[in-house]
């Protein structure tokens, strides 16, 4: 392998060589994929794109439900040099236009329940290469596939070669596409590997979703990079998840997933025995999810901090201090710095904008270099858009997020976007989304909302508008009716003050 070749998977294959026919992993069912199973599968659909005409650089968005023929699929895509565009299962058809439409892929995978409401989509953005794939990892890909042969040589890839295109909605409620290269993954992969102790004895229990960072790239990044396995469950399930853990020896999830967790009476400390780290992110976790679980378990969390734009950027030690409310100090290679308005750098302690540098750092957002050159400052650092601090033995702590983004689940919910669906409606003058507390998600999405005349529509009607046009995720818990929104000089919606208002909503 050249030294010059940064293709994530021509690294990840180097433990296939030498551990062919150890398992890679197991589903819920007991279906068993090895290391060469898994190699002449991708192996498969990266030669079937490629006859195809699929050229490295076009890109293969991907809508399904989660599978290890999806896995494959990501992996294939990796190998042809293609960029990986994964998009979230609750889209609905008007999100998709606009994905599809701005990302112009060359190929689009869905699930067979889809096809008909996106077909028309796709042919509208010009999408040349069309198939099915369903939870069950049957569908027209792996028919197309089943008589290609099981060689193909993975493509060189240089380290700005891109690898993946991933959608974050921004404040002004139109999503931006993040660039990240082979480069990118390969940088903070390596770096996850070795701060968290990953090696071949290693089993990792899978419950995430495989259309985010923390699942796709964190998750199986991880195990592929070290020659680990993993027990592949479709969802997280707590009895699930409690059945699998004693043969795991890490677990990775958002908060979510531990309060789920402590509410199960089978979680005991016994059950824990042999998993070696709880890992959680994507979303704040709170200092009383972890005591809790440091008391039943005797397990303490380990808390990371990363984004889309970055994948991981932080984290508490595998060996050492994990500081609860922290995401603890900067992984190796990343730097992490706290600045004010002006850009000049705080002391210790003080709060003020993060931002981070590094080679995991995304090399900017598809079509859009205005807004790249906007969030990066003219030495490379990126502006995360989150307030934090480091203290003086250089933990991280993330205070808040400047961008009014919510987390709920470890989902991203960018309010402006709902804002925009929702003012659309009748009956609706404006209206505010919010996050506040919320024991099962970590944040319970709020929309506060100005009626227009006497035609008021119920929290029931506003709810299931969303609901019918949204990612479930997305749509408000609750609707809120006020006579107008709170405001400083500057006509700025007052959010902390919503915020406080209804903070207690969920409890």
């Amino acid at each position: 392998m050249s030294m010059n070749d940064y293709n994530v998977y021509r690294h990840f294959s180097r433990n296939g060589e030498a551990r062919a026919e150890r398992e890679l992993l197991q589903t819920a069912d007991g279906r068993t994929w090895s290391w060469r199973e898994t190699d002449e599968a991708s192996a498969r659909v990266a030669r079937y794109l490629t006859e195809l005409g699929v050229q490295p650089g076009e890109r293969v968005s991907v809508q399904v439900e989660k599978s290890p023929e999806a896995l494959m699929l990501y992996l294939a895509c990796l190998r042809g040099g293609f960029v990986f565009h994964p998009l979230n299962t609750a889209y609905q058809p008007g999100e998709l236009e606009y994905f599809l439409g701005n990302a112009e892929p060359a190929v689009f995978v869905c699930d067979p329940s889809k096809a008909g409401d996106s077909a028309a989509l796709a042919v509208a953005a010009g999408v040349r290469h069309r198939f099915t794939l369903d939870a069950a990892g049957t569908g027209t890909l792996i028919d197309g596939c089943r008589d290609v042969s099981p060689v193909f040589d993975t493509v060189t890839s240089a380290k700005d070669d891109l690898a993946a295109l991933l959608y974050s909605s921004g404040t002004t409620g139109v999503p931006k596409g993040i660039m990240l290269t082979h480069g990118n993954l390969l940088a903070n992969t390596r770096s996850l590997v070795d701060a968290w102790g990953f090696t071949e004895a290693d089993r990792l229990l899978h419950a995430l979703p495989v259309f985010h960072v923390h699942g796709l790239f964190v998750a199986i990044g991880c195990v592929m990079l070290s020659g680990a396995s993993m027990r592949w469950l479709p969802t997280f399930n707590a009895g699930t998840v409690l059945e699998f853990l004693p043969e795991c020896s890490v677990m990775m999830g958002v908060p979510t997933y531990y309060t789920r967790l402590l509410a199960d009476e089978r979680l005991t400390a016994e059950r824990c025995n042999n998993v070696r780290v709880f890992i959680s992110g994507s979303a704040p976790l709170l200092e009383e999810t972890f005591r809790d679980f440091e008391q039943r378990t005797g397990h303490r969390i380990l808390e990371r901090y990363g984004m889309s734009e970055t994948n991981m950027n932080t984290s508490n030690p595998l060996h050492g201090e994990r500081k609860p409310g922290t995401v603890g100090p900067p992984l190796p290679g990343v730097e992490v710095r706290i600045v004010d308005d002006a850009g000049s750098e705080l002391p210790a302690g003080e709060i003020g904008n993060l931002q981070v540098r590094g080679d995991n750092v995304f090399v900017g957002y598809w079509k859009l270099p205005d807004k790249t050159a906007e969030d990066f400052t003219d030495d490379g650092w990126f502006n995360t858009g989150d307030k934090g601090r480091i203290d003086e033995n250089g933990y991280v702590a993330i205070i808040g997020r400047s961008k009014d983004m919510v987390i709920t689940g470890g989902l991203n919910v960018y309010p402006k976007e709902v804002e925009l669906f929702i003012d659309d409606l009748p009956g609706v003058k404006e209206s505010a989304i919010i996050g506040v507390p919320h024991p099962d998600f970590g944040e319970g999405v709020v929309a506060v909302v100005v009626a227009d005349g006497d035609d008021k529509p119920s929290e029931a009607d506003i709810i299931a508008a969303a609901a019918a046009e949204l990612a479930n995720f997305k749509v408000p818990k609750r609707v809120m009716f006020v006579d107008k929104l709170p405001r400083n000089t500057m006509a700025k919606v007052q959010k902390n003050v919503l915020r406080d208002n209804y903070r207690d909503l969920f409890q």
